[in-house]
């Protein structure tokens, strides 16, 4: 990642990148805890940050504010935590930051990070994103419903293929995914 006075040199990204980092994450998992710790060290390296401390979740679709930000952003980082599947929100901006990393040609980099999580639970939907799974049926039960489901597991999947970081016990690790 670079920082954004990096970014002022090369007249080739200035244009294209309004943000360095856009960080995709549930909030009532991590905000006061790892995430908020990782904005602040961002930003005190001077990397622009995108983080949406305003997200209310009134309805299924994400604002466009948030699209906008995903398509502005090179770096996406994805904090997948127990509850990140519990979240429409949170899977239909994961299903539009992948769909960057394909249309850009892989030109977005998405890094996922497992906080106390098991990289193969996010890939195959087990544990608790296998319980959200559950309840996501339950609602979206007509075929546009479970369309919208299908590209959530789909996502879900290609993310947790990326190289990430594992997070346990309070240990960084970079490993290749199980």
């Amino acid at each position: 990642m670079a920082s954004s006075s990096s970014f002022a040199s090369n007249s080739q990204y200035c244009a294209r990148w309004k943000y360095d980092v856009f960080l995709s994450f549930r909030g009532s998992d991590t905000r006061r805890t790892f995430t908020g710790h990782l904005y602040e060290g961002l930003k005190n390296r001077g990397i622009f940050t995108f983080q949406d401390d305003k997200r209310l979740e009134h309805g299924d679709s994400i604002s466009e504010e948030l699209v906008k930000a995903i398509e502005e952003s090179q770096v996406a980082v994805i904090v997948f935590s127990k509850n990140y599947a519990t979240s429409s929100w949170c899977l239909n901006e994961l299903v539009k930051i992948m769909e960057c990393k394909e249309k850009e040609n892989g030109h977005m980099t998405v890094i996922p990070i497992f906080y106390y999580v098991d990289p193969s639970d996010v890939r195959y939907q087990r544990e608790s994103f296998a319980e959200a799974f559950t309840k996501h049926k339950l609602r979206y039960k007509d075929d546009e419903g479970m369309q919208k489901v299908k590209r959530w597991r789909n996502a879900l999947t290609a993310a947790a293929d990326l190289k990430g970081h594992d997070i346990h016990d309070g240990n960084l690790g970079n490993r290749r995914n199980r």
